[in-house]
């Protein structure tokens, strides 16, 4: 024991330390840059500053922020998650334009920016945000009412030559910068409204939109964006391949179910996610939708004559998910059952009456009829139930 007990942190190899530091959090990282020299070097090391997770760390101020900026992010970053003060007692905004292009040219490298509780209204529009954005995720956010507007660069009369010349020199016209977000997800942000919907019809590479708890969204307004075959080619939003409807909160409140625009066609909507209070709606208009692949309920109760209906007539359907679902029980066999059923219920009939009455009032779990059922329909799909349970019959 005397031949380790002169031994510490220094003789370890600095891999090692960095994997070690890897597990702090932004508060602890900082403080420990704050040990010795050696330390301080090692906790600038890029690899522990690409996903930055500060939701954790209460009381961050727009002063924390240039310092992190200054002295610790860098090209590294890949993954930035932050807290407003939205909710915070202080209030105010600490979002800045000079702080959000600092970040810009310090960290050239960030694919996903998460916000959580933040005051965006003093922001212009989002094409402030850095432009090597590819996913954006809102939650319990403000925003602006034009903040998902982009205004594309025009070309000054006067600089005719000099774009002819950058023209030639690159073989081909320069093409206009515009937002880039690729995926954007929003999760109870009811400042977010048809007009806001509306302004991503001219984002040029949207293919993923979640809209979770967004209660000011119509159903008129996804039927405006939906994607269709306009006079010049196609209109709305005809990149989009993926898109999530869902409502759980305020339970009893009377709201026009948005998913109803779904009616529209869509065209080119390869995935569909529906949860909460947009799942019935949802699934009566799912049937028009004839490139849809992946679908997706959760967090909701149905039946299996509900879900039979409407995924009939999609046929080119691969994969059908049911996440948190309730389904609601069968007190007698069902009509659509194989020939056992049928044998069975013949020898039931023979029955003196009592015994039938019992046998019709028997709880038959759906789930297994639902796969039969769904396996001859869509042979081609694959089911996957993922914590899902019976609801108990009151009795």
């Amino acid at each position: 024991m005397d031949v380790f007990s002169g031994y510490n942190l220094d003789y370890f190899p600095e891999n090692l330390l960095i994997d070690i530091l890897s597990f702090l959090g932004v508060r602890e990282l900082v403080r420990a840059g704050r040990v010795c020299k050696r330390w301080r070097r090692l906790v600038k090391d890029q690899r522990l500053w690409r996903v930055v997770d500060l939701t954790a760390w209460k009381g961050v101020t727009s002063r924390i922020l240039w310092v992190l900026l200054r002295q610790y992010l860098g090209c590294g970053l890949r993954c930035l998650r932050m807290r407003g003060l939205l909710l915070s007692a202080r209030g105010g905004t600490f979002l800045s334009e000079s702080w959000l292009k600092a970040l810009s040219t310090k960290c050239p490298r960030l694919r996903r920016l998460c916000l959580l509780h933040a005051d965006l209204r003093s922001l212009p529009s989002c094409q402030i945000l850095p432009p090597s954005l590819q996913v954006l995720e809102l939650r319990g956010c403000e925003l602006a009412r034009g903040f998902f507007e982009q205004t594309l660069p025009t070309t000054a009369p006067n600089s005719d030559s000099e774009a002819a010349t950058s023209r030639d020199r690159a073989g081909k016209a320069p093409a206009l910068s515009g937002i880039t977000i690729e995926s954007l997800i929003l999760n109870n942000v009811p400042s977010f409204t048809d007009q806001h919907l509306q302004s991503l019809t001219s984002w040029q590479k949207l293919s993923h939109l979640e809209l979770r708890d967004t209660f000011r969204i119509t159903a008129n307004g996804l039927r405006n964006c939906a994607a269709k075959d306009g006079v010049s080619g196609l209109e709305g939003l005809f990149r989009l391949k993926s898109l999530e409807l869902g409502i759980t909160g305020r339970q009893g409140y009377h709201l026009q179910m948005a998913s109803l625009g779904l009616g529209s066609g869509w065209l080119g909507l390869e995935q569909l996610s529906l949860g909460g209070k947009e799942v019935g709606p949802g699934l009566l208009c799912a049937s028009r939708l004839k490139d849809l692949k992946h679908l997706c309920l959760w967090s909701c109760s149905l039946c299996n004559l509900q879900i039979c209906k409407s995924c009939r007539m999609l046929r080119g359907l691969r994969r059908l998910e049911f996440l948190d679902v309730v389904f609601q029980p069968r007190q007698c066999p069902s009509e659509e059952g194989n020939a056992e059923e049928e044998q069975d219920g013949e020898e039931a009939a023979s029955d003196d009456s009592g015994t039938n009455e019992n046998r019709k009032m028997e709880v038959v779990d759906p789930i297994p009829s639902l796969r039969r059922t769904l396996g001859t329909m869509l042979p081609s799909c694959t089911l996957v139930f993922t914590n899902c349970s019976v609801q108990s019959s009151a009795e």
